[in-house]
């Protein structure tokens, strides 16, 4: 199995390329650069080598993603990019990795993100389209961001599955051996939290001297997150919680 990364040097695409190079596996890691081992050269923003990054590949794993630059471009236009540049006669599986909630939270990068599944869904391409739940480290990223020297301010009632990024690359790379879904799955964390239990545990670990503060937030989106619009309904689940993940 020759398989293609794309986003192969981010968060996910680091863990995902070394697990499937350990199932004897062929991993081209595409990146702009095309630097390291089995690195290819591939620019979703502009299409440039996408063509000769993935001749001849039988799985294609998309996994990049613009969240803090211009998902518009990245996300949806340079997923049609790659749907144009793919050989259809060899192309066994293409696993996109998205997000729970894509199609219910109002947020402008899920929107690019549930765009970019009906370019999948319309290309005719054998896919599965594998929504997941947030990683442990990126929830510790943004309650790091939030805290204000002692204070801690999180939504109150937002409830969140995180889920072990190693997990989820293990999950895909069980993926790619088997046949395309031909829509979305999902896969999430062992357990639903409340932004405010999850800032609690992160406290207690990594800012002892942090007061966690629920706050009420206005708005949609707020709305749909107290209700469970992140949480996946269906699909396996990971098994290291994030309490599990803070003491690792």
């Amino acid at each position: 199995m020759d398989v293609l990364v794309t986003g192969g040097t981010g968060r996910l695409g680091t863990r995902l390329v070394p697990r499937l190079r350990q199932d004897g596996v062929v991993v081209r890691q595409m990146s702009r650069r095309g630097t390291g081992p089995g690195g290819v050269r591939g620019d979703l923003a502009t299409g440039f080598d996408l063509r000769a990054a993935l001749a001849g590949v039988d799985v294609v794993v998309h996994a990049a993603s613009a969240p803090l630059g211009d998902p518009w471009q990245v996300d949806v236009a340079g997923t049609r990019r790659l749907v144009e540049a793919i050989s259809r006669e060899g192309l066994r599986h293409l696993v996109y990795v998205s997000i729970v909630g894509v199609d219910r939270i109002p947020f402008g990068y899920y929107r690019a993100k549930f765009a970019a599944e009906q370019v999948l869904l319309a290309s005719g391409l054998p896919v599965t389209l594998l929504r997941v739940t947030q990683f442990h480290d990126v929830v510790d990223e943004l309650l790091d961001t939030a805290r204000r020297g002692p204070v801690l301010p999180v939504p109150m009632g937002w409830r969140l599955q995180p889920v072990d990024v190693d997990e989820v690359a293990a999950h895909i790379a069980g993926l790619c051996a088997g046949p395309p879904s031909g829509g979305v799955v999902e896969f999430g964390g062992p357990e639903a939290l409340t932004a405010a239990e999850l800032a609690r545990a992160w406290a207690a670990v990594r800012a002892p001297n942090a007061r966690v503060v629920a706050t009420p937030v206005p708005g949609r989106m707020s709305s749909v997150l107290r209700d469970g619009a992140a949480l996946p309904g269906g699909g396996p689940r990971g098994r290291r919680t994030y309490a599990g993940h803070l003491r690792g």
